[in-house]
């Protein structure tokens, strides 16, 4: 049956119209379901519940006659892109109608020759229960690496500004390191701009209503939301805390840079 399986059916519904059960039809290809059985019936299932993370799909995979490790069923769907989507529920974590001093935007012009030279930084959240969960997140243009972050309940000047103490913490870049932004007033604050002059670092803002300013920063938080907090269904605030750091370990240990 598997060989002659229509494209896009199941193994649920092919058993059913066959008047097979699953079980069977498993014990007669003498092993468990491989890889190619569990990632069209997950294809199945995320084409139906679109919504759905790894652990939902695992719990369906078991109601469905398949019973696979979380972690495997977590591997099959990060590597065959079958993340799920997310509702949106939209904060805005930009303000920049605010009375704060605007950089100029010199990192346009700026170029890198190594690292610690220019360093971007982002907000973002995700929805949990009761709320939401926030993170500031800032990234070495030159590497790609994550060089700091923080987790707050909050998205305020101290979340911006503890990301930033935590990645001079662990970088000390030398003074002169431009540190770019959107022109938010969390990186406008003068909590955050007073770090930045005792560092010596140069500050530079994205212009008015253009995200692609700031495009590497925001192209690593979009990949910390889907490869992470929307995959793992992180629910509650300690989850999201913990699987932050996890995430950035892994992401940076993976070689996400430039050759």
């Amino acid at each position: 049956m598997r060989e002659c399986r229509p494209r896009g059916l199941s193994i649920r519904r092919g058993c059913e119209l066959m008047g097979v059960a699953r079980s069977g039809f498993y014990a007669d290809l003498g092993s468990k379901p491989g890889d190619t059985a569990i990632i069209a019936e997950i294809r199945a299932i995320t084409d139906e519940f679109e919504y759905y993370g790894y652990r939902r799909v695992g719990a369906e995979l078991r109601h469905r006659g398949m019973v696979v490790n979380s972690k495997k069923v977590r591997r099959l769907m990060k590597e065959n892109d079958l993340n799920p989507r997310r509702r949106r529920h939209f904060v805005r974590t930009t303000d920049s109608a605010h009375g704060g001093p605007i950089f100029p935007f010199i990192a346009k012009e700026f170029e890198v020759h190594g690292p610690d030279q220019l360093w971007v930084a982002d907000l973002t959240y995700i929805s949990i229960k009761g709320g939401f969960a926030y993170a500031a997140l800032i990234l070495d243009a030159w590497s790609r690496r994550v060089v700091g972050h923080a987790v707050g309940r909050g998205i305020d000047a101290r979340l911006a500004a503890k990301a930033l103490e935590n990645a001079i913490a662990e970088r000390r870049p030398l003074p002169g390191c431009v540190f770019h932004t959107d022109r938010g007033s969390q990186y406008a604050s003068e909590l955050h701009r007073g770090i930045l002059d005792a560092h010596g670092f140069v500050g530079s803002m994205s212009r008015r209503g253009n995200p692609y300013d700031n495009a590497k920063a925001e192209s690593f938080t979009k990949t910390l939301k889907v490869e992470d907090a929307y995959l793992m269904e992180h629910e509650t605030y300690q989850e999201f805390e913990a699987g932050v750091p996890r995430f950035i370990e892994a992401y940076n240990a993976a070689a996400y840079v430039q050759p």
